[in-house]
């Protein structure tokens, strides 16, 4: 199993980068701008998946060396990581391809694989001792947090499956879903610092498009990402305060 999280780590960027070259059809970027929506971050947003796969990487190389081989919580988590990482690496070409409901069970897939992984290593004592698996599935699961609720929001407009005129009503209703899987989880990693620091990272990117961007209630939709960023790390900072 750790040689599969291995595996799994260096199949992302690779594939990331065949998907980015067209490999596998037209990239994300250009089929993000074709199906335009009130929760898309800025382009620079998704910047971070470079710091992602790295982190990854890393805690994947860690896992395998030294007495980290036989530690029994990292050997837990090691089958349910590889598996968000897989996820992770196969939701690129199938969005590429235009799969969109295929792209939502495996972006969720994977948001449930690593959120499990990281509240696992947000237990008391594990995040200083596991630090580099605690910092790479965190960020990891901070970002599929908000991912997962954009790609949701691509495939509604992508199916005409809601109004694309006036998606604000259906677009709060996908903001409010994601606040709580945000503040749940962030409670379950008990005011997780990563976990905050990329959702802030990703909040502000959408409040930054939305502010400019042309859609009915793009800037309504950009003030309650800012808003929720705001009440997540109220929460972070009173969760730690609680389990000083």
């Amino acid at each position: 199993m750790r040689l599969l999280v291995l595996l799994c780590s260096i199949a992302m960027p690779v594939i990331a980068w065949l998907s980015q070259t067209g490999v596998f059809g037209p990239d994300q970027g250009t089929i993000s701008d074709r199906y335009p929506t009130l929760l898309v971050a800025a382009g620079y947003a998704f910047s971070v998946w470079g710091l992602i796969f790295l982190l990854d990487l890393l805690y994947a190389i860690w896992q395998t060396t030294g007495t980290r081989r036989t530690d029994p919580l990292l050997g837990r988590i090691a089958p349910i990581a590889a598996l968000g990482f897989f996820l992770t690496a196969i939701w690129m070409p199938l969005f590429s391809a235009g799969l969109f409901w295929a792209c939502v069970v495996v972006i969720f897939g994977a948001l449930m694989s690593l959120a499990w992984c990281a509240v696992q290593l947000s237990r008391p004592g594990n995040a200083s001792r596991y630090r580099l698996a605690w910092l790479a599935l965190s960020i990891h699961a901070g970002w599929l947090s908000l991912a997962a609720f954009l790609n949701v929001a691509q495939t509604i407009v992508a199916y005409e499956l809601l109004s694309t005129s006036r998606m604000l009503g259906w677009s709060l209703a996908l903001w409010a879903i994601s606040a709580v899987v945000l503040l749940v989880l962030n409670l379950r990693m008990r005011g997780n610092i990563a976990y905050l620091a990329i959702a802030l990272w990703g909040l502000f990117a959408v409040w930054f498009k939305q502010t400019e961007w042309p859609l009915t209630g793009a800037v309504t939709s950009a003030w309650v990402a800012l808003g929720i960023g705001v009440v997540l790390a109220i929460q972070t900072v009173m969760l730690r305060l609680r389990h000083r």
